[in-house]
């Protein structure tokens, strides 16, 4: 077993976090925490937790890069993403397998080396196919016994930081830095 900052996991699945050059995203209830706010003039809010952003930007400058697939679109989403230098965000997805592909593909990558990060149905048939697959912590039941792991944290609560921090010490370069978001 190997100790994180947030669990305790066996040496087989740290080792799959080893091998992690691209951390996939979903959005409302992973990265936020699935609530939307409408104002009276229609304006949609959204609140991101500044841990994740954190976590995002150190993975990034480790050469490890971040992406997310949401079926949404939010304009909130692509200015939060392109403050974190974020390049790979695909907004509007209907077959979230199909923008999967697509970015390994472009980035070359197998899916040993990929990791997603879910909170509900939708989000099962991308899980089948990644290296690690994540579910946070109040994410649907029918998840949570078809993931590797499952966060401590709910989404929007830092869970995106918890999983950050765990391919980082993975690849050995967990340390306790400023990082300006």
């Amino acid at each position: 077993m190997v100790k994180t900052t947030y669990h305790e996991i066996s040496d087989e699945l740290f080792n799959k976090f080893k091998k992690i050059k691209l951390i996939i995203s979903d959005v409302d209830g992973v990265l936020s925490d699935g609530k939307i706010y409408l104002t009276e003039s229609g304006d949609e809010i959204k609140s991101f937790n500044v841990k994740d952003g954190c976590g995002i930007v150190s993975i990034l400058k480790q050469g490890i890069e971040f992406a997310v697939i949401t079926g949404r679109f939010s304009n909130l989403l692509q200015k939060r993403m392109s403050g974190l230098n974020v390049k790979y965000v695909y907004q509007g997805v209907k077959d979230k397998v199909d923008s999967y592909n697509h970015l390994i593909s472009k980035l070359q990558l197998t899916p040993e080396e990929t990791l997603y990060i879910g909170d509900d149905v939708i989000d099962l048939p991308i899980l089948a196919l990644v290296g690690v697959s994540v579910a946070v912590h109040d994410s649907h039941p029918l998840l949570l016994s078809e993931v590797d792991l499952i966060t401590q944290n709910p989404g929007g609560s830092g869970a995106v930081r918890e999983i950050t921090d765990i391919v980082l010490q993975a690849h050995g370069n967990l340390s306790v830095k400023e990082v300006s978001i």
